[in-house]
């Protein structure tokens, strides 16, 4: 008969390969597609829509913060020429809001700067801690570009991650909340900037800018496209609020252990 005194225990499992758990292990840590582990997946269209309206945003701040140099007369008033047709029509950027020190204008060219910081610092974030999306949403090391930067698959794990998504978020709903309160001000006032313009004025250069340009403008050189447009500040920060909040609630449900597939294939039981 075999003694097994020497054994008083149940023999261990064989132990698991540490060079296949650290390698696993590494996967969990570095993969935005594993379970458990949430990464900021930046989308093109934010990224496109920011550095194509940062330039603008910087043009519309640096012309309000810099008058009366750069209005009509000035000195830099060459730089942004456009505004002396939309001055005309807004007075809010015209010598009337000017002259009686009308402080909504600087203010929200104020808010221009803090939203432009935000937005800066969510790019630079992106391009140094972006990581490239392989194969099976394993992570590879990026080729750096335009290319990568606006239209390639990338994430931004760890507290970085959650940084970036958290300050692009505010600044998108600074941008949002500041242009919709542009609109109020006229309404709230009885249009008191925009209500001297003819119906047709009004909607082709204050209302839907970029769709149309009229005789005045032939004769004066500009296009309504030179025009500043509060609606695609509408829009496409909507958008971005949109996609960045549903971004913020998978991060806090994955957080919680709670994930989007769980929650959809476990409904709650109805009340009966």
């Amino acid at each position: 008969m075999v003694t097994t005194r020497h054994h008083p225990q149940e023999f261990p499992p064989p132990a698991a390969s540490t060079s296949t758990s650290k390698q696993a292990l590494s996967k969990r840590e570095h993969s935005p597609a594993s379970p458990g582990h949430w990464a900021h997946i930046p989308s093109s269209l934010v990224m496109l829509w920011l550095l194509g309206s940062i330039p603008l945003v910087i043009w519309d701040t640096g012309y309000v913060l810099l008058r009366p140099h750069s209005m009509p007369g000035g000195a830099l008033h060459k730089i942004w020429s456009p505004y002396a047709l939309y001055g005309t029509v807004d007075y809010i950027y015209g010598w009337p809001a000017f002259r009686a020190q009308n402080g909504f204008t600087a203010a929200q060219a104020s808010l221009n700067v803090v939203e432009t910081i935000c937005y800066l610092f969510y790019l630079s974030i992106v391009w140094t801690h972006g990581k490239a999306i392989g194969a099976r949403g394993k992570p590879r090391t990026p080729e750096r570009g335009m290319n990568w930067f606006l239209f390639e698959r990338k994430y931004v794990d760890g507290r970085m991650g959650a940084i970036a998504l958290l300050v692009v978020f505010s600044a998108s709903v600074m941008t949002l909340s500041k242009t919709v309160l542009y609109g109020l001000n006229e309404v709230f006032s009885g249009f008191n900037n925009v209500g001297h313009n003819d119906l047709s004025v009004l909607v082709f250069l204050w209302i839907v800018p970029n769709l149309q340009f009229t005789r005045n403008d032939l004769a004066l050189g500009n296009k309504v496209s030179d025009i500043p447009s509060s609606g695609l500040w509408i829009v496409f920060p909507s958008v971005a609020t949109v996609l960045l909040g549903l971004e913020i609630i998978d991060a806090l449900e994955t957080a919680s252990g709670v994930s989007r597939s769980a929650r959809d294939n476990n409904p709650k039981p109805k009340a009966t």
